[in-house]
């Protein structure tokens, strides 16, 4: 059973303390710095895409018979584990379903038209996600009927969802959550569709990106009563570190000419910058939270986790945004697994696993020479790659540092 938006910041004080100096001691969300007493306040945990690959599901085959539990043979909840303690603190977590969900049994595929494992959809609830977004380039892999079957996963998994719908209704009702007292209202737009036209009979199936359909969804959704709006946008360029052109002028035109109070993009399947834009953040592209490219880049298994701290002053919303980075175990080809290249060569990752790189650094959960080397680099990465349009100079710092 799907459990309420209630608040989940207890016990997160702890992590933060961790953090390095930057980070300060305070719980997240709470008035430490300066707000009123009895101000309203919330967290958001934002992640990157999810996107099942073949190895993905077979990694949740093989676990499913190592731990007896999921669905058809299938069990994704290790594969996410990595990320539980921190998803599950924020007061709403929102993840981004790229893909179209299939049946439980299959069949399915990959690149180019998407159909995965509707498993994965348990283990993202159980992890602590609330709501996804879902206009995606893979939106309309399989049509109509893939978008329904989809949005069907999502509500029998207890997931909320925007950006596709499966009637005019659905389509043209804002989602609004209650989020300890403040209705937040979260969007989702994507600007294409990998050649597929979306519908003329049909034009609420996916929302596609422009600012004039974005300016609007955000004005029905304050009408519709909600305090704080939140957009989920699919652009850019894939394996693209840096925004592009469009991202950064549309970014620049939604910060001044809308009220949208944070933005957080998709679909670069690589980590790009978070900057403030005229008062608002812009996180361009989380990267990855779950995939596995038939060709792994080294950028493509780092990922990012914003988290972003609402704090209401004088009628108006501060947030403070913070980062946790993210990295994807990936297990050697069968092909490569018995090449070494010294006598003492350590033993290779065994499972893909998803990682809260600070978190593992800081537990040193046996990790191997090699392993606490590959986390540090991500993190490194990540945080330099985040912080290159200037966000430290706004507060942007991480929840939790690395150990010394």
């Amino acid at each position: 059973m799907k459990r309420s938006l209630r608040p989940r910041t207890a016990g997160l004080a702890a992590l933060v303390c961790c953090a390095t100096a930057l980070a300060g001691c305070g719980a997240p969300g709470s008035p430490d710095d300066g707000a009123a007493a009895g101000a309203r306040s919330f967290t958001v945990a934002a992640a990157g895409d999810i996107l099942i690959h073949p190895e993905l599901t077979e990694q949740a085959r093989k676990d499913a018979q190592e731990t007896g539990e999921g669905t058809e043979g299938l069990d994704f909840g290790l594969l996410m584990a990595g990320v539980k303690p921190v998803i599950s603190k924020a007061d709403l977590a929102i993840c981004h379903m790229e893909p179209v969900l299939g049946e439980p049994g299959g069949p399915f595929q990959s690149y180019p038209d998407f159909l995965v494992p509707p498993q994965i959809a348990t283990a993202v609830e159980d992890a602590g996600y609330d709501t996804c977004s879902t206009a995606s380039n893979h939106t309309l892999d399989h049509g109509p009927a893939g978008v329904k079957r989809t949005l069907d996963v999502l509500d029998a998994a207890g997931l909320k969802h925007t950006g596709s719908a499966r009637n005019r209704k659905e389509g043209e009702t804002p989602l609004i959550m209650d989020v300890k007292g403040v209705k937040v209202a979260q969007l989702s737009f994507a600007g294409g569709f990998n050649g597929r036209e979306v519908p003329e009979d049909t034009p609420w199936l996916v929302n596609q990106t422009s600012f004039k359909r974005v300016a609007a969804a955000e004005r029905a959704a304050r009408d519709a009563g909600a305090d704080v709006v939140i957009l989920s946008i699919h652009w850019g360029r894939e394996h693209q570190q840096a925004p592009n052109g469009f991202q950064l002028r549309m970014a620049r035109r939604i910060a001044e000419k809308t009220g949208i109070d944070l933005v957080i993009g998709h679909h670069a399947h690589v980590v790009q910058p978070m900057e403030k834009v005229d008062g608002t953040w812009i996180a361009y592209g989380l990267g990855n939270q779950l995939a596995r490219h038939e060709v792994p880049s080294g950028l493509s298994e780092e990922g990012v986790i914003g988290w972003f701290e609402f704090t209401e002053r004088g009628g108006a919303w501060d947030v403070r945004a913070r980062y946790v980075p993210t990295f994807v175990d990936i297990p050697p080809d069968p092909e490569d697994a018995d090449i070494t290249t010294a006598a003492d060569a350590v033993e290779p990752v065994g499972d893909h696993r998803l990682v809260d790189v600070a978190a593992a650094l800081r537990e040193d959960r046996d990790l191997t020479g090699e392993q606490r080397s590959r986390y540090r680099l991500a993190f490194e990465r990540t945080e330099g790659t985040l912080l290159n349009r200037g966000g430290v100079q706004d507060g942007l710092e991480p929840l939790r540092g690395l150990p010394d």
